[in-house]
Protein backbone atom coordinates (compact mmCIF):
# COMPACT_ATOMS: atom_id res chain seq x y z
CA UNK A 1 0.00 0.00 0.00
CA UNK A 2 1.49 3.24 -1.08
CA UNK A 3 1.92 5.36 1.79
CA UNK A 4 1.15 9.48 1.42
CA UNK A 5 3.71 10.83 3.46
CA UNK A 6 6.24 8.81 1.85
CA UNK A 7 5.23 10.50 -1.43
CA UNK A 8 5.31 13.74 -0.05
CA UNK A 9 8.73 13.29 1.28
CA UNK A 10 9.81 12.65 -1.84
CA UNK A 11 7.99 14.97 -3.84
CA UNK A 12 9.60 17.99 -1.76
CA UNK A 13 12.68 16.78 -2.55
CA UNK A 14 12.33 16.53 -6.17
CA UNK A 15 10.62 19.82 -6.24
CA UNK A 16 13.33 21.86 -4.45
CA UNK A 17 16.13 19.74 -6.99
CA UNK A 18 13.73 21.21 -9.40
CA UNK A 19 13.74 24.77 -8.25
CA UNK A 20 17.56 25.17 -8.35
CA UNK A 21 17.15 23.48 -11.67
CA UNK A 22 15.02 25.65 -13.22
CA UNK A 23 16.75 28.79 -12.76
CA UNK A 24 19.88 27.95 -15.01
CA UNK A 25 17.85 26.45 -17.98
CA UNK A 26 16.26 29.96 -18.90
CA UNK A 27 13.79 28.60 -21.30
CA UNK A 28 12.26 32.34 -21.68
CA UNK A 29 15.79 33.34 -23.09
CA UNK A 30 16.26 30.26 -25.11
CA UNK A 31 12.88 31.12 -26.62
CA UNK A 32 13.44 34.06 -27.28
CA UNK A 33 16.96 33.35 -29.33
CA UNK A 34 14.94 30.52 -31.05
CA UNK A 35 12.58 33.74 -32.22
CA UNK A 36 15.48 35.59 -33.67
CA UNK A 37 16.63 32.96 -35.34
CA UNK A 38 13.56 32.41 -37.29
CA UNK A 39 12.90 36.15 -38.13
CA UNK A 40 16.43 36.18 -39.47
CA UNK A 41 15.90 32.83 -41.76
CA UNK A 42 12.91 34.49 -42.79
CA UNK A 43 14.53 37.36 -44.21
CA UNK A 44 14.74 37.70 -47.91
CA UNK A 45 17.80 36.24 -49.39
CA UNK A 46 19.27 34.93 -46.55
CA UNK A 47 18.84 31.49 -48.45
CA UNK A 48 21.05 32.20 -51.43
CA UNK A 49 23.78 31.21 -49.83
CA UNK A 50 22.94 27.94 -47.89
CA UNK A 51 26.46 26.71 -46.66
CA UNK A 52 26.91 30.48 -44.55
CA UNK A 53 23.58 29.26 -42.79
CA UNK A 54 25.16 25.93 -41.07
CA UNK A 55 26.21 27.08 -38.43
CA UNK A 56 22.86 29.11 -37.31
CA UNK A 57 20.60 26.15 -38.42
CA UNK A 58 22.36 23.68 -36.21
CA UNK A 59 21.73 26.40 -33.48
CA UNK A 60 18.22 26.51 -34.34
CA UNK A 61 18.14 22.91 -33.92
CA UNK A 62 19.90 22.79 -30.58
CA UNK A 63 17.50 25.14 -29.38
CA UNK A 64 13.99 23.38 -30.98
CA UNK A 65 15.18 20.45 -28.91
CA UNK A 66 15.98 22.43 -25.69
CA UNK A 67 13.06 24.38 -25.55
CA UNK A 68 10.99 20.95 -26.49
CA UNK A 69 12.46 19.38 -23.56
CA UNK A 70 12.26 22.18 -21.09
CA UNK A 71 8.41 22.87 -21.75
CA UNK A 72 7.83 19.35 -21.61
CA UNK A 73 9.82 19.18 -17.90
CA UNK A 74 7.79 22.39 -16.95
CA UNK A 75 4.38 20.37 -17.86
CA UNK A 76 5.60 17.18 -15.68
CA UNK A 77 5.90 19.87 -12.99
CA UNK A 78 2.59 21.31 -12.96
CA UNK A 79 1.19 18.10 -13.26
CA UNK A 80 3.05 17.31 -9.73
CA UNK A 81 2.02 20.31 -8.50
CA UNK A 82 -1.69 18.99 -9.37
CA UNK A 83 -1.79 15.21 -8.07
CA UNK A 84 -0.56 16.55 -4.76
CA UNK A 85 -3.23 18.55 -4.34
CA UNK A 86 -5.59 16.08 -5.11
CA UNK A 87 -3.79 13.55 -2.65
CA UNK A 88 -3.50 15.69 0.17
CA UNK A 89 -7.46 16.42 -0.08
CA UNK A 90 -8.38 12.73 -0.69
CA UNK A 91 -5.07 10.04 -0.32
CA UNK A 92 -7.02 7.68 -2.25
CA UNK A 93 -5.09 4.81 -3.57
CA UNK A 94 -5.51 5.45 -7.23
CA UNK A 95 -5.01 8.75 -6.81
CA UNK A 96 -1.65 7.89 -5.01
CA UNK A 97 -0.70 5.50 -8.24
CA UNK A 98 -1.37 8.06 -10.23
CA UNK A 99 0.88 10.56 -8.28
CA UNK A 100 3.87 8.14 -7.71
CA UNK A 101 3.62 7.79 -11.88
CA UNK A 102 3.66 11.17 -12.65
CA UNK A 103 6.00 11.51 -9.97
CA UNK A 104 8.66 9.13 -11.41
CA UNK A 105 8.52 10.82 -14.73
CA UNK A 106 9.34 13.95 -13.61
CA UNK A 107 12.40 12.60 -11.64
CA UNK A 108 13.42 10.86 -14.96
CA UNK A 109 13.24 13.82 -17.13
CA UNK A 110 14.45 16.22 -14.64
CA UNK A 111 17.81 14.09 -14.37
CA UNK A 112 18.28 13.51 -18.20
CA UNK A 113 17.99 17.14 -18.56
CA UNK A 114 20.45 18.53 -15.60
CA UNK A 115 23.06 15.90 -16.88
CA UNK A 116 22.49 17.75 -20.46
CA UNK A 117 22.76 20.86 -18.89
CA UNK A 118 26.11 20.04 -17.67
CA UNK A 119 27.46 18.08 -20.63
CA UNK A 120 27.50 22.09 -22.62
CA UNK A 121 30.89 21.45 -23.84
CA UNK A 122 31.36 21.75 -27.73
CA UNK A 123 32.15 18.07 -28.06
CA UNK A 124 29.69 16.89 -25.48
CA UNK A 125 26.86 15.53 -28.21
CA UNK A 126 29.35 13.94 -30.22
CA UNK A 127 29.96 10.02 -30.70
CA UNK A 128 32.84 8.94 -28.84
CA UNK A 129 36.27 7.01 -29.77
CA UNK A 130 37.54 5.04 -26.28
CA UNK A 131 40.75 3.71 -26.10
CA UNK A 132 41.75 0.81 -23.54
CA UNK A 133 45.35 0.02 -22.92
CA UNK A 134 46.74 -2.52 -20.27
CA UNK A 135 49.86 -1.41 -17.88
CA UNK A 136 52.42 -3.77 -16.49
CA UNK A 137 51.75 -7.18 -15.79
CA UNK A 138 51.20 -8.86 -18.30
CA UNK A 139 48.34 -11.45 -18.38
CA UNK A 140 47.00 -10.03 -15.70
CA UNK A 141 46.96 -6.62 -17.04
CA UNK A 142 45.39 -8.01 -20.77
CA UNK A 143 42.64 -9.60 -18.48
CA UNK A 144 41.87 -6.45 -16.76
CA UNK A 145 41.29 -4.60 -19.63
CA UNK A 146 39.11 -7.02 -21.33
CA UNK A 147 36.90 -6.60 -18.21
CA UNK A 148 36.70 -3.44 -18.69
CA UNK A 149 36.06 -3.37 -22.67
CA UNK A 150 33.30 -5.56 -21.67
CA UNK A 151 31.81 -3.21 -18.86
CA UNK A 152 32.16 -0.13 -21.55
CA UNK A 153 30.11 -2.67 -24.03
CA UNK A 154 27.47 -3.28 -21.60
CA UNK A 155 26.85 0.22 -20.42
CA UNK A 156 26.65 1.25 -23.84
CA UNK A 157 23.96 -1.44 -24.49
CA UNK A 158 21.89 -0.46 -21.35
CA UNK A 159 22.25 3.34 -22.77
CA UNK A 160 20.82 2.53 -26.32
CA UNK A 161 24.10 3.69 -27.58
CA UNK A 162 25.95 1.49 -30.65
CA UNK A 163 29.72 0.06 -30.76
CA UNK A 164 31.51 -0.57 -33.74
CA UNK A 165 35.41 -1.91 -33.17
CA UNK A 166 38.29 0.01 -35.07
CA UNK A 167 40.80 -2.00 -33.91
CA UNK A 168 41.39 -4.73 -31.70
CA UNK A 169 44.42 -6.61 -30.47
CA UNK A 170 44.38 -9.44 -28.59
CA UNK A 171 46.76 -10.61 -25.65
CA UNK A 172 48.76 -13.47 -25.05
CA UNK A 173 46.73 -16.56 -23.48
CA UNK A 174 43.84 -13.73 -22.20
CA UNK A 175 42.66 -10.87 -22.31
CA UNK A 176 43.40 -8.06 -24.92
CA UNK A 177 46.78 -5.79 -25.85
CA UNK A 178 44.63 -2.61 -26.75
CA UNK A 179 41.46 -2.36 -28.26
CA UNK A 180 39.43 1.24 -29.74
CA UNK A 181 35.86 1.26 -29.86
CA UNK A 182 33.48 3.94 -31.56
CA UNK A 183 30.31 4.98 -29.49
CA UNK A 184 27.57 6.20 -31.26
CA UNK A 185 24.68 8.34 -29.78
CA UNK A 186 23.71 11.48 -28.39
CA UNK A 187 26.04 12.83 -25.53
CA UNK A 188 27.98 9.76 -25.74
CA UNK A 189 31.44 11.75 -25.63
CA UNK A 190 29.90 13.57 -22.76
CA UNK A 191 29.34 10.51 -20.88
CA UNK A 192 32.24 9.27 -21.02
CA UNK A 193 34.36 12.11 -21.14
CA UNK A 194 35.24 11.54 -17.62
CA UNK A 195 36.38 7.46 -17.49
CA UNK A 196 39.49 9.23 -18.66
CA UNK A 197 42.62 8.02 -16.72
CA UNK A 198 44.34 4.88 -15.04
CA UNK A 199 41.66 2.19 -13.82
CA UNK A 200 42.89 0.26 -10.82
CA UNK A 201 41.78 -3.67 -9.86
CA UNK A 202 42.58 -5.86 -6.30
CA UNK A 203 41.69 -9.14 -6.77
CA UNK A 204 42.76 -12.71 -6.01
CA UNK A 205 44.83 -13.68 -8.96
CA UNK A 206 42.94 -16.42 -11.76
CA UNK A 207 45.91 -16.74 -12.77
CA UNK A 208 48.24 -17.49 -9.53
CA UNK A 209 47.94 -21.19 -8.32
CA UNK A 210 48.96 -19.90 -5.25
CA UNK A 211 46.01 -17.53 -4.84
CA UNK A 212 47.43 -14.06 -3.91
CA UNK A 213 46.38 -11.16 -4.26
CA UNK A 214 46.84 -8.52 -7.48
CA UNK A 215 46.89 -4.96 -8.60
CA UNK A 216 46.27 -4.94 -12.19
CA UNK A 217 46.09 -1.64 -14.09
CA UNK A 218 44.67 -0.34 -17.75
CA UNK A 219 44.30 3.16 -19.26
CA UNK A 220 41.08 4.38 -21.07
CA UNK A 221 41.46 7.73 -23.26
CA UNK A 222 38.20 8.83 -24.39
CA UNK A 223 38.37 11.19 -27.68
CA UNK A 224 35.07 13.17 -29.08
CA UNK A 225 34.87 11.88 -32.74
CA UNK A 226 35.13 15.04 -35.11
CA UNK A 227 32.25 16.71 -36.42
CA UNK A 228 32.13 16.56 -40.59
CA UNK A 229 31.66 19.99 -40.53
CA UNK A 230 35.04 20.51 -37.93
CA UNK A 231 37.52 20.90 -40.97
CA UNK A 232 41.11 19.41 -39.23
CA UNK A 233 43.96 19.87 -42.16
CA UNK A 234 45.93 16.57 -42.66
CA UNK A 235 48.73 16.79 -45.28
CA UNK A 236 49.02 13.25 -47.06
CA UNK A 237 52.82 14.43 -47.06
CA UNK A 238 52.80 13.89 -43.36
CA UNK A 239 51.11 10.71 -43.41
CA UNK A 240 53.28 7.16 -43.59
CA UNK A 241 50.71 4.29 -44.16
CA UNK A 242 51.52 0.74 -43.49
CA UNK A 243 49.26 -2.29 -44.49
CA UNK A 244 49.61 -5.98 -42.57
CA UNK A 245 47.53 -8.29 -41.76
CA UNK A 246 45.10 -8.22 -39.38
CA UNK A 247 44.93 -10.30 -36.29
CA UNK A 248 42.00 -9.40 -34.70
CA UNK A 249 38.39 -11.59 -34.95
CA UNK A 250 37.08 -10.96 -38.00
CA UNK A 251 36.37 -14.57 -40.03
CA UNK A 252 39.49 -15.76 -42.48
CA UNK A 253 39.07 -13.67 -45.09
CA UNK A 254 40.44 -10.53 -42.61
CA UNK A 255 42.96 -12.31 -41.18
CA UNK A 256 44.60 -13.83 -44.42
CA UNK A 257 44.61 -10.87 -46.34
CA UNK A 258 46.47 -7.36 -45.76
CA UNK A 259 44.02 -5.40 -44.96
CA UNK A 260 44.65 -3.92 -42.01
CA UNK A 261 46.25 -0.23 -41.90
CA UNK A 262 48.25 1.75 -39.24
CA UNK A 263 49.09 5.23 -40.36
CA UNK A 264 51.96 7.56 -38.70
CA UNK A 265 51.08 11.57 -38.06
CA UNK A 266 54.87 12.56 -38.60
CA UNK A 267 53.88 15.92 -37.11
CA UNK A 268 52.43 14.88 -33.86
CA UNK A 269 54.03 11.47 -33.78
CA UNK A 270 50.58 10.06 -33.42
CA UNK A 271 50.15 6.36 -34.47
CA UNK A 272 47.01 4.90 -35.27
CA UNK A 273 45.55 1.67 -37.02
CA UNK A 274 42.28 -0.36 -37.76
CA UNK A 275 41.91 -3.67 -38.82
CA UNK A 276 38.75 -5.09 -37.85
CA UNK A 277 36.85 -3.98 -41.55
CA UNK A 278 37.32 -6.37 -44.44
CA UNK A 279 38.71 -3.74 -47.09
CA UNK A 280 41.69 -1.70 -46.85
CA UNK A 281 39.56 1.43 -47.45
CA UNK A 282 37.21 1.13 -44.79
CA UNK A 283 40.40 0.35 -42.63
CA UNK A 284 42.10 3.21 -43.75
CA UNK A 285 38.70 5.77 -43.12
CA UNK A 286 38.34 4.48 -39.61
CA UNK A 287 41.96 4.61 -38.87
CA UNK A 288 41.51 8.67 -40.52
CA UNK A 289 38.60 9.31 -38.01
CA UNK A 290 40.76 8.15 -35.20
CA UNK A 291 43.91 10.27 -36.03
CA UNK A 292 41.46 13.59 -36.72
CA UNK A 293 40.19 12.42 -32.83
CA UNK A 294 43.21 12.74 -31.54
CA UNK A 295 44.65 15.96 -33.36
CA UNK A 296 41.40 17.62 -32.44
CA UNK A 297 41.78 16.75 -29.06
CA UNK A 298 45.09 18.03 -28.58
CA UNK A 299 44.14 21.13 -30.29
CA UNK A 300 41.75 21.81 -27.74
CA UNK A 301 43.61 21.02 -25.00
CA UNK A 302 46.57 23.58 -26.04
CA UNK A 303 43.74 26.07 -26.21
CA UNK A 304 42.72 25.34 -22.83
CA UNK A 305 45.14 25.41 -21.01
CA UNK A 306 44.51 23.47 -17.72
CA UNK A 307 43.32 20.63 -20.13
CA UNK A 308 46.95 21.38 -22.06
CA UNK A 309 48.76 20.60 -18.69
CA UNK A 310 46.69 17.50 -18.30
CA UNK A 311 47.55 16.11 -21.27
CA UNK A 312 51.31 16.91 -21.01
CA UNK A 313 51.95 15.38 -17.85
CA UNK A 314 49.85 12.33 -18.53
CA UNK A 315 50.13 9.99 -15.84
CA UNK A 316 51.74 6.47 -16.15
CA UNK A 317 49.89 3.38 -16.32
CA UNK A 318 50.60 2.97 -12.44
CA UNK A 319 50.50 3.20 -8.56
CA UNK A 320 48.98 6.42 -7.18
CA UNK A 321 47.39 7.99 -10.81
CA UNK A 322 44.20 6.06 -10.82
CA UNK A 323 40.93 7.75 -10.73
CA UNK A 324 38.90 4.78 -10.00
CA UNK A 325 39.58 1.18 -8.09
CA UNK A 326 37.55 -1.82 -8.07
CA UNK A 327 38.41 -4.09 -5.11
CA UNK A 328 37.20 -7.77 -5.27
CA UNK A 329 39.36 -8.83 -2.50
CA UNK A 330 39.66 -8.35 0.69
CA UNK A 331 36.39 -6.38 0.65
CA UNK A 332 33.95 -5.37 -2.66
CA UNK A 333 33.80 -2.12 -3.25
CA UNK A 334 34.44 0.64 -6.57
CA UNK A 335 35.69 4.05 -5.50
CA UNK A 336 36.16 6.93 -7.54
CA UNK A 337 38.96 8.96 -6.46
CA UNK A 338 37.67 12.38 -7.91
CA UNK A 339 34.28 12.44 -6.54
CA UNK A 340 34.26 10.15 -3.49
CA UNK A 341 31.62 8.25 -5.21
CA UNK A 342 31.48 4.39 -3.52
CA UNK A 343 29.17 1.54 -5.13
CA UNK A 344 29.24 -1.86 -3.27
CA UNK A 345 27.90 -3.64 -5.76
CA UNK A 346 31.20 -4.09 -7.71
CA UNK A 347 29.42 -7.10 -10.14
CA UNK A 348 26.44 -4.79 -11.05
CA UNK A 349 29.46 -1.86 -11.87
CA UNK A 350 31.35 -4.58 -14.42
CA UNK A 351 28.21 -5.35 -15.82
CA UNK A 352 27.97 -1.67 -17.19
CA UNK A 353 25.96 -0.04 -14.50
CA UNK A 354 27.97 2.75 -14.82
CA UNK A 355 25.50 6.35 -14.97
CA UNK A 356 25.78 6.66 -11.08
CA UNK A 357 29.65 7.25 -10.93
CA UNK A 358 29.11 8.88 -14.20
CA UNK A 359 26.56 11.16 -12.82
CA UNK A 360 28.80 11.89 -9.77
CA UNK A 361 31.85 12.87 -11.56
CA UNK A 362 29.74 15.34 -14.11
CA UNK A 363 27.86 17.20 -10.88
CA UNK A 364 30.85 17.49 -9.16
CA UNK A 365 32.33 19.43 -11.56
CA UNK A 366 29.37 22.03 -12.26
CA UNK A 367 29.15 22.83 -8.07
Amino acid sequence: MIQYSDLKTQSVKVLERFESLWGRLDLEGQQTRLQEIEYQLSRPGVWDNPESLTPVLKEKSVLEERVAKFSELKKLHEDVLEWLDFAEHDPAQDILEALKDNLSAFSRMQEQIELEAFMSGPDDKNAAILEIHPGAGGTEAQDWAEMLLRMYLRWAENNSYKTRYLDYIQGDGAGIKSVTLQITGDYAFGQLKGERGIHRLIRISPFDTSGRRHTSFASVDVYPQVSDDINIEINEEDLRIDVFKASGPGGQHVNKTSSAIRITHAPSGLVVQCQTERSQRRNKESAMKILKAKLYDIEMEKIEEERQEQYAAKDAIAWGSQIRTYTLQPYRLVKDHRTNAEVGDVDSVLDGNLNSLIHSYLLSNHE
